[in-house]
């Protein structure tokens, strides 16, 4: 595990911790379990129970999801810095997705029960960590949006574009 001064130096540079002051940094390190995987290690599986959530401190990771044939497919990288699982602690649904080391990592895992003992602690870094969750979440959705809209342009299908309801109603394309 790096030094104290080590690990906040990269935890504020994250997404996720940004704009907490020192004593709520420092009360969240305290929380953080320090997990290793090796290449081609699974994290976690599409299906799962989740419980917790990752920062990324070294290595990359790949997020797969099973397309309806049962292929997994590969829906984005993640590199230092970047946390995942949040849905898990947002929504209390099992995994979305299936997370594998794509080389050796070191990961920071933060569990719900850790959420909840920082709402009890310190209810404006709380809602901090939650508002920095948020903004990755729409940051998200906008780069899923583009790709969408990506893919329909070039496919010019036009199953792929949205229908008015009277365009449903009447079977229309």
């Amino acid at each position: 595990m790096p030094a104290p001064a080590q690990l906040k130096d990269f935890l504020v540079k994250t997404p996720f911790f940004g704009g907490l002051p020192d004593t709520s940094l420092h009360r969240i390190m305290a929380m953080l379990t320090q997990r290793c995987f090796f290449e081609g290690a699974t994290v976690f599986k599409e299906g799962d129970s989740g419980r917790s959530m990752y920062i990324i401190c070294e290595g990359n990771l790949v997020v797969y999801r099973n397309g309806p044939s049962g292929k997994p497919i590969k829906m984005m990288r993640l590199d230092p810095g970047a946390f995942f699982g949040e849905t898990t602690l947002i929504e209390m649904q099992p995994r979305p997705h299936t997370v594998r080391a794509e080389s050796a990592a070191v990961l920071y895992e933060l569990t719900n029960a850790n959420l909840y003992a920082l709402f009890q602690q310190d209810v404006d870094a709380y809602i901090l960590v939650l508002q920095n969750i948020n903004r990755e979440l729409c940051r998200r959705i906008r780069r899923a949006d583009g790709r969408i809209a990506d893919w329909a342009d070039e496919s010019d299908d036009p199953s792929t574009q949205i229908r008015t309801r009277d365009e449903v109603f009447k079977g229309k394309a």
